[in-house]
């Protein structure tokens, strides 16, 4: 494991500020708002706040004061955070974020996750924190090759913990974070102590009988379900069957990267207004940096395509009677949910106990969204601590 620190060429600046100013701006109809993506005027004045104001070498003197590190695991590069408690016996805790996410997410949490009595908090509930970036995300780099599933990533997970002798420690996460701390539950459960999502996925199977009877509140959360895969989820059908060919035009214009994520920030965070309603405008300036000076747009839109292309080889196979007598890896440990009213799609719980057998904990919200940590840190904080120190 090698320490280390971000040092960005002055030049791949100056490119960034170049390529800014040169950006060829796509007209917009009027008075149309977000209703059809990400407004004009409203992308300019922070692409212009991007190049003129936002200040990079301070965000860069501010990571580099958390420990970081790079491994191989499994033939790919690794980048993660890794912050141990003042306090000896502190539970070592493994955070994974998402798409469009980063480590930048955390940046608020890890000091009162990793010394609580600092931030008004017990010595009983210190973590000692890793946050790793996925393999084709950020600074752990373009991917190596093709096959890094949720399942190997998983994997690798459990690995990197075992190098840095965590034999007992949870694993918490939203978006892909969440499906892949439950696949690191499956995977590793002699040593995961515990699950814990800020978004889980649950869907209806077809069969009607799990439909009936639904409260209100759970009808409109199928509702807003259908809403996602209709209109919502345009990027995702890209990105999981032709996630090369958006790429090349994300990681040539800083504009456009800069549209692809904001809007998901924005419907995922603040529907009814802009992103910067509720999330820093540099913390999230960082987050699109991190995509943009990795490189990593296409390679971290792959992991769609991994998702996809593994349950077409599961279907196929289940069809073909390869399947018989399969069943996936169990998930024994305990699980803690936490419903945050903004995300993109609400859990419906009667269908998250179908999926999920040892659900303890459930926890909703009345604000915060896809990205609890940086909207929401002070709600954050208290339901990790709630739900570990439980265990």
């Amino acid at each position: 494991m090698r320490p280390f620190q971000l040092d960005v060429p002055e030049s791949q600046l100056e490119d960034l500020r170049q390529r800014i100013a040169a950006t060829r701006w796509s007209p917009d109809v009027p008075g149309i708002g977000w209703e059809r993506g990400v407004p004009r005027e409203y992308l300019e004045k922070l692409a212009d706040y991007w190049r003129t104001g936002y200040d990079w070498r301070a965000v860069e003197a501010r990571l580099n004061a958390i420990p970081q590190y790079v491994t191989e695991i499994d033939g790919a590069n690794v980048h993660f955070v890794h912050v141990r408690s003042p306090e000896p016996n502190a539970t070592p805790l493994i955070v994974t974020h998402g798409w469009p996410g980063s480590f930048v997410e955390f940046l608020d949490v890890i000091g009162p996750l990793t010394d609580p009595v600092a931030h008004g908090g017990g010595p009983d509930e210190a973590f000692h924190l890793v946050i790793p970036a996925i393999p084709g995300f950020g600074f752990s780099g373009p991917l190596p090759e093709a096959g890094w599933t949720v399942a190997r990533i998983a994997k690798a997970w459990a690995e990197l913990m075992r190098r840095l002798g965590y034999e007992r420690y949870g694993a918490q996460g939203g978006d892909f974070g969440s499906v892949i701390s439950l696949e690191l539950g499956r995977v590793d459960p002699e040593h995961v102590i515990g699950v814990h999502s800020n978004m889980l996925a649950v869907f209806p199977s077809g069969d009607p009988a799990e439909l009936a009877d639904l409260s209100e509140q759970d009808q409109a959360r199928l509702g807003r379900l259908a809403r996602f895969d209709t209109e919502d989820s345009g990027y995702l059908k890209l990105l999981s069957t032709r996630p090369q060919t958006p790429a090349y035009a994300l990681n040539d214009s800083p504009v456009g990267q800069l549209a692809w994520i904001v809007e998901r920030f924005k419907e995922w965070t603040t529907p009814d207004g802009v992103p910067e309603d509720v999330l820093d405008r540099d913390a999230l300036l960082t987050n699109v940096m991190i995509y943009w000076l990795t490189g990593t747009a296409g390679s971290s839109g792959h992991l769609y395509y991994e998702v996809l292309d593994q349950q077409k080889q599961q279907m196929s196979a289940q069809s073909a009677g390869m399947l018989e007598g399969h069943r996936e890896l169990p998930l024994t440990v305990p699980v803690g949910v936490a419903v945050f009213p903004n995300d993109c799609f609400l859990p419906i719980r009667r269908l998250a106990d179908r999926d999920i057998e040892t659900i303890v904990h459930w926890h909703e919200f009345d604000r915060g969204g896809h990205f609890p940590a940086m909207e929401v840190p002070d709600l954050y904080v208290d339901e990790v601590r709630t739900f570990f120190h439980s265990l």
